[in-house]
């Protein structure tokens, strides 16, 4: 896989309290189909997000990243709650887990704003 091809994991912390893990190539426009309900995920559906907790930038082919979801999605909410709050913390989780190193990158919270911002501004639009 070329170094510019990657995955967005993401960590949404949804209504009803609770974290929901997912994966894609284009972070934003994922956001706004949870957030309106159109992306196909039931759970978001019922729960919308309130925020996304946690991105990471991943560059690693869909297997691998199909794996690290999978993980983390096995994770209790203790482990997903220190994962959101040291995001370097999933490097050695998935060395433990998977004897996988990482190639990731952890936005900071002005790439974050910037996808809420994008999404007011397109909702506004339609």
């Amino acid at each position: 896989m070329p170094e510019s091809e990657y995955y967005w994991l993401y960590i949404l912390q949804v209504k009803n309290g609770n974290y929901y893990t997912g994966y894609t190539s284009n972070l934003a426009r994922r956001y706004w189909e949870h957030v309106k309900g159109t992306g196909g995920c039931k759970y978001t559906r019922a729960f919308p997000p309130l925020k996304i907790a946690r991105s990471w930038k991943i560059f690693a082919d869909r297997g691998m990243l199909l794996k690290i979801e999978s993980l983390i999605k096995r994770q209790q909410r203790k482990s997903k709650t220190l994962l959101i709050n040291n995001p370097e913390s999933l490097e050695e989780l998935v060395w433990t887990k998977l004897n996988f190193k990482l190639n990731i990158e952890s936005p900071g919270a002005a790439y974050i704003k910037a996808i809420y911002l994008k999404g007011e501004n397109n909702s506004s639009n339609h």
